[in-house]
């Protein structure tokens, strides 16, 4: 192994434990928790959103022995960063490692994070009411099609024959959900180490550069907003999204393979009241009608 090889997955090792605790911990007090919902209402208007989710391949070189393990849908070799992110694109939970092969809700099973909404646990809060109305509703994150949905998982109505009122509903949780494809975006677009084939053949040395990358990108996100986050997504005065300059690059490859389709018949019924809602005179917004 090269000299530069060993020396910066080791500062990456170290400036990512010197961070993480200030800058890459995620949410586990109900308060926090509901300070990131408090963002999502007042930003993307989409009410008890816990963050947005998604996944993108990391290529790598494949180590030794390790056969077709990390061979992904794209033909290259690949682990996956899966990222949960508040509404200012800050990252608030990050899982990096998992082989490329598997789909995202696959990675996204064998997150602790799934776990924890699933149980319950880490503090969730509570079902609470929507804005203005005396619904229950529980908290949720918001993701893509490649996602299984769920109580905790919201995710868009498949594009066929989709009534008014359910194209409302996905243009509403786009609005939120794209937040994830800035912060992966500007990742990408600042730490170009990530848009490479990384040499080096220590999956778990990846997984610190990676991990620092994330890290860093937090603390520039709120150290030097202005600079670090030039060129993202802009919404002009009449809700039309103007594409960010990171979006003429090449992206990070979408960690999506086959679609997952075990949704619950309860997770269905909350995606039909959330969608109800969006379209009711209280959680409606003017400007949706004009955006389907």
């Amino acid at each position: 192994m090269s000299t530069i090889q060993q020396f910066v997955p080791e500062t990456c090792a170290a400036i990512y434990q010197v961070l993480k605790e200030k800058y890459l911990k995620c949410p586990d007090t109900v308060e926090e928790w509901q300070q990131v919902a408090v963002g999502f209402q007042n930003q993307w208007h989409f009410p008890n959103c816990l963050g947005a989710l998604d996944g993108k391949h990391i290529n790598i070189r494949p180590p030794p022995g390790s056969g077709s393990k990390f061979f992904n849908y794209k033909h290259t070799f690949s682990i996956v960063l899966m990222a949960l992110v508040d509404s200012n694109y800050r990252f608030l939970y990050v899982d990096v490692g998992c082989n490329g092969r598997i789909s995202d809700g696959g990675v996204f099973g064998g997150c602790s994070l799934q776990d924890a909404l699933e149980k319950r646990t880490s503090n969730i809060p509570a079902p609470a009411p929507l804005p203005e109305s005396d619904q229950l509703a529980p908290y949720c994150i918001v993701a893509d099609e490649a996602f299984p949905l769920k109580e905790y998982l919201m995710k868009p109505y498949p594009n066929r024959k989709l009534s008014v009122e359910q194209r409302i509903f996905n243009y509403r949780l786009s609005r939120a959900r794209r937040v994830v494809e800035n912060a992966f975006g500007i990742l990408a677009n600042r730490f170009r180490v990530l848009l490479t084939t990384i040499n080096i053949q220590s999956t778990a040395k990846v997984e610190d550069i990676v991990l620092s990358c994330c890290a860093l990108h937090n603390f520039l996100r709120k150290e030097c907003c202005e600079v670090y986050m030039a060129g993202i997504d802009q919404e002009e005065q009449d809700h039309d999204t103007v594409p960010g300059r990171w979006r003429e690059d090449p992206g990070l490859q979408q960690a999506s393979l086959p679609r997952t389709t075990n949704s619950t018949t309860h997770a269905k019924q909350l995606r039909d009241k959330l969608c109800q809602y969006f379209n009711s005179d209280t959680g409606a917004v003017p400007f949706q009608w004009g955006k389907i």
